[in-house]
């Protein structure tokens, strides 16, 4: 029997709480399709902070480092907003994606046919969409140097190497092959010489796929045609700090934050984590969609254990799930089926061994 190592950092907030469900419908995935999941647990993000003083200690890095794929729940809360800002639980985040090497941010912004009624969005404006950002995540504002903060003024800088966009320019056109065949590179380069160098380096790659459709849109541009039309993308690239916010907006276009899974991933080391916080004002009280957690897991399988027919199955799954009118609070309209974090991981589960029981022999 196949076995795979998971590194389980819950987290803070409703972080635990959308992993279980998750962790047990990958024990359900196991189970079908006779492969086993060994858990190794970590703190990671304010408890860790509570626990050891560090947001990200070494030896949870090296717990990663010897597993096949991280699974991460959120961090954060107001608990540890004073803190300094180099002690804060997100820079786990950024210490996780460094320390990992994972410079590759995919996240994407699906409707479900269920769902197109639940976006701020006219319907007619949603249904249909299907877009994959593709962020930068070890490069620009986030990482670069100087920055810092004194008592007039705080500046940062927004840095990018050749090889930094090279690298994720080949991810996004990589991925636009294998869907819609095209891909818009969002930059700033009207104003910042730094996304100038992005877009001329995204030119050159663009030669290596020319059966690849590219176009190149400013930020704001981007953010507007998101909600305007947001089915005229395929796959967006763009870096670290305009895909935080770009991703964010997308998420908004499909109804909600709790249904967008995403998937980090470097040359050797993949993690995967829904794209919601910590929601500290729900915490402990099962109302957490788990939904984002479990399409994570659907993303593991798929893009690093080399299960993509489980990995169908768990988007199947939840896709059955909407379908059947199940919802958690946030998604919640008058006629739907209002159910809590477990009982939402449970009709998935039930719903994994249908599908199961109706492939052919």
């Amino acid at each position: 029997m196949a076995s795979y190592k998971i590194a389980v950092l819950p987290g803070d907030g409703i972080g635990p709480e959308v992993m279980a469900a998750a962790l047990k419908v990958l024990d359900a995935v196991g189970e079908i399709e006779k492969v086993r999941f060994e858990y190794e647990y970590a703190q990671v993000g304010g408890c860790a902070i509570d626990e050891t003083g560090y947001p990200l200690s070494e030896e949870t890095l090296e717990l990663c480092k010897r597993s096949d794929a991280v699974l991460l729940g959120a961090v954060g809360g107001p608990k540890w907003e004073s803190l300094p800002q180099d002690r804060k639980p997100e820079q786990a985040l950024l210490k996780l994606r460094s320390g990992l090497g994972l410079y590759s941010n995919l996240r994407p912004a699906v409707v479900f046919p269920a769902l197109a009624d639940a976006s701020s969005l006219r319907e007619e404006i949603v249904s249909g969409v299907d877009v994959m950002v593709v962020r930068e995540l070890t490069g620009g504002i986030y990482f670069g140097s100087p920055k810092g903060a004194d008592e007039n003024k705080g500046w940062n800088t927004m840095v990018y190497e050749r090889h930094e966009v090279e690298r994720i320019a080949r991810v996004a056109f990589k991925l636009a092959q294998k869907r819609g065949g095209r891909l818009t590179s969002v930059d700033k380069a009207n104003v910042l010489d730094v996304s100038q160098f992005w877009r001329d380096i995204v030119i050159e790659v663009h030669k290596d796929y020319p059966d690849v459709e590219l176009d190149h849109m400013y930020v704001d541009n981007a953010a507007m045609q998101l909600v305007r039309t947001p089915k005229q993308f395929d796959v967006i690239v763009t870096g670290n700090m305009f895909g935080d916010i770009l991703s964010d907006i997308a998420s908004m276009v499909t109804g909600s934050l709790g249904m967008l899974p995403s998937a980090s991933m470097g040359e050797k080391y993949a993690l995967y984590e829904p794209v919601h916080g910590s929601a500290p004002d729900i915490a402990g009280e099962k109302k957490a969609n788990p939904l984002a957690m479990i399409m994570s897991v659907s993303m593991m399988l798929s893009y690093t254990l080399d299960l993509p027919h489980a990995g169908a199955a768990v988007q199947q799954a939840v896709s059955e799930v909407l379908e059947a009118g199940y919802r958690t609070g946030e998604i919640f309209q008058e006629g739907d089926k209002l159910v809590n974090t477990d009982e939402m991981g449970d009709q998935v589960i039930k719903r994994l061994h249908q599908i199961k029981n109706e492939e052919p022999a």
